[in-house]
């Protein structure tokens, strides 16, 4: 293999998927899709569906992700993961010998809280990397929404539920974008005075969206986001805070 490409597909919505990204993966010559249990068996068929409206015939090939020991510290398992993830590449692109190109299709934008980069770069020899910049958790979430992304002149931290989780509000903050939080970690500010924008399942039917003060809606948010999880058996959300600024 020489090439490998990551094209960002969005939020799972085909139309979220650029020109550019339509292309190439019409151009690939195999495609890895992941297989992440029977209860998340549509995060699956949505790929294939992104396919067939792309218009790939590429073959495809699928793959059961390992899964973490939950045993050991946080950056070992990860690290682990990652390492198991890119033995089940090699071990199917060297088996496949594709052509061409090996496609992988990445939630939101690979370049953005996403490992994919990180487990290519495992991969001997080295193969040449293209990314398919896509569209960001936080461009859907923003954008249906109606609200910008910052205020006038002012920063966003973007963090994580488990920074947020450990270390609390960031220090000189105004604005911060979270992602990958499936503890609901925003309880934990619930008494400051802060506006929360969430939301699940961006740019598909099943969307949810929640807004407004966070200590009013912190609670709304934790039985939508359970309960949505149950009836799919799988969530995808992110949210934004912002300080309330009094006149």
């Amino acid at each position: 293999m020489t090439e490998l490409w990551l094209v960002g597909i969005g939020t799972g919505n085909p139309d979220h998927v650029t020109l550019e990204g339509r292309k190439a993966l019409r151009q690939a010559a195999l495609v890895l899709i992941p297989r992440k249990g029977t209860d998340k068996a549509d995060l699956a068929e949505l790929r294939h569906s992104i396919l067939r409206d792309c218009g790939s015939t590429a073959p495809v090939a699928e793959f059961d992700m390992p899964v973490r020991d939950d045993r050991l510290p946080y950056a070992d398992r990860v690290r682990l993961w990652h390492d198991a993830i890119g033995r089940i590449w090699a071990d199917i692109i060297g088996r496949a010998g594709p052509r061409g190109p090996v496609a992988l299709l990445v939630w939101g934008d690979p370049g953005l809280y996403d490992s994919t980069l990180r487990i290519a770069a495992r991969l001997e020899p080295c193969p040449r990397i293209r990314v398919v910049p896509g569209i960001t958790a936080l461009q859907a979430l923003t954008a249906a929404h109606a609200i910008p992304f910052n205020t006038v002149n002012g920063a966003v931290t973007v963090t994580t539920g488990r920074r947020l989780r450990d270390h609390g509000w960031p220090a000189g903050a105004e604005t911060v974008a979270v992602m990958l939080d499936g503890d609901c970690s925003f309880r934990i500010l619930a008494k400051r005075d802060l506006c929360i924008w969430w939301g699940a399942f961006l740019g598909m039917p099943e969307e949810l969206l929640i807004s407004g003060p966070l200590a009013e809606t912190a609670p709304r948010i934790v039985a939508e986001r359970a309960l949505a999880r149950e009836r799919h058996g799988w969530i995808m959300d992110t949210y934004l805070l912002r300080k309330v600024v009094r006149a």
